[in-house]
């Protein structure tokens, strides 16, 4: 009988196809006709390969302010399991033209393919894979979800993804791996701010002392918030794009920074951001606003330590000798679903790197060993018994 690691070896050429074709699309969170066209596409591509093999084609299109997101629900197994991606990417239309999308010498390149395309296509070809060897029954219970804003916080999808992890027995996340094809069992929760200060303009040459700084303002505040990190705790604060002022010679009336913060535990998440509300203006005459807030909380390791025990033991059927684990400071759609107290192993997509930079890239050897991975994964849950009251 063939195994899952040679069934996902022959599929290779295909999911390289299917692949290729997601990323030569181009699908910047921010551009929703982008996004329209992808999901279109991923509609079909994912259609036609469930097709293939007898499973439920046409995905369940959910639209949320304008945002596109697939989901397949494939039959209503006693067991549950949602498989996590997402189909938008942090590179703009055009980017194409100087990072094409191709293999070569074992590489896969393009915008997109790391973070996180091949995962996508690695998910469906992994689901493929059981349906074809055992019948579609194979996986009744697995939830197949596809959202559109991942890079940007996901703040149309989670209260949906958040639904379908609820009953799950594991969420599966096809996020690239780390180093060396490492799944990741810890993530730090992630929040977003923006400050502002609002001062009020003057002529910075005639009138400069009937101005309010507001640019000065900030510099305060940055400084401020710079204290806020705890190195210890792994907490970091950090001011990313601001903008001061609408000219050169006037005193600026406004200034704005956005502030990325992240932390091992939803006890420093929680102490940053009292600490930011609680920021008070220097510079006489002027006030701080402070929009945003906590984003995800923390995907912490005792969410994800059964199934990636369960993945170790596995491993070594897809051809994988060792299978390492990492923390790391990322957040993802894992976070979210870990944070409502369903197990989750994240980290289970392509191995490479360059993940957001003009070296991005995917490791084509790995990638049907990952396949495998997670068709074993999904198998031996479903086949799990449910513990009695669960």
């Amino acid at each position: 009988m063939t195994t899952h690691l040679e069934a996902a070896e022959a599929r290779l050429d295909a999911l390289l196809a299917d692949t290729i074709r997601l990323i030569e699309l181009e699908s910047p969170s921010e551009d929703h006709e982008a996004l329209a066209r992808s999901a279109d596409l991923v509609a079909d591509v994912v259609g036609a390969r469930f097709a293939e093999v007898g499973l439920s084609a046409a995905p369940d299109r959910i639209e949320i302010d304008g945002v596109p997101h697939l989901r397949w629900r494939l039959g209503d197994g006693p067991r549950r399991v949602l498989v996590l991606g997402h189909h938008d990417t942090v590179w703009p239309v055009g980017s194409l033209e100087t990072r094409p999308a191709r293999v070569q010498d074992g590489t896969l390149t393009g915008p997109g393919c790391f973070d996180m395309l091949v995962g996508v296509m690695q998910a469906v070809h992994a689901i493929a894979t059981l349906a074809d060897a055992r019948g579609p029954a194979a996986v009744d219970g697995v939830t197949l979800l596809i959202t559109g804003d991942e890079e940007v916080g996901s703040t149309t999808s989670r209260a949906l993804l958040e639904d379908e992890a609820r009953g799950c027995d594991a969420t599966l996340v096809l996020e690239a791996s780390g180093d060396g094809g490492a799944v990741k069992t810890t993530r730090k929760g992630v929040s977003w701010y923006e400050l502002e200060a609002v001062g009020r303009a003057a002529h910075s040459g005639l009138d400069p002392h009937k101005g309010i700084n507001a640019g000065a303002e900030l510099a305060h505040l940055i400084l401020a918030m710079s204290a806020l990190e705890d190195a210890d705790a792994g907490t970091t604060v950090t001011p990313t794009r601001g903008t001061i002022g609408t000219t050169g010679n006037t005193v600026p009336a406004g200034a704005r920074v956005m502030v990325d913060v992240r932390a091992k535990t939803a006890a420093e998440q929680d102490r940053v951001d009292a600490a930011m509300r609680a920021l008070t203006p220097t510079v006489p005459g002027a006030s701080i606003v402070v929009h945003g807030g906590i984003n995800r909380r923390p995907l912490e390791r005792e969410m994800s330590v059964g199934l990636y025990e369960r993945a170790v033991a596995l491993a070594p059927a897809a051809g994988i000798d060792s299978l390492d684990e990492i923390a790391v400071g990322g957040g993802s759609d894992g976070n979210f679903t870990a944070g409502i107290g369903v197990p989750t192993l994240d980290g289970l997509g392509g191995v490479g790197g360059g993940a957001h930079a003009d070296d991005e890239h995917v490791q084509v050897a790995h990638i049907p060993h990952r396949t495998a991975l997670l068709a074993l994964l999904i198998e031996d849950i479903l086949a799990s018994p449910r513990e009695a009251g669960a």
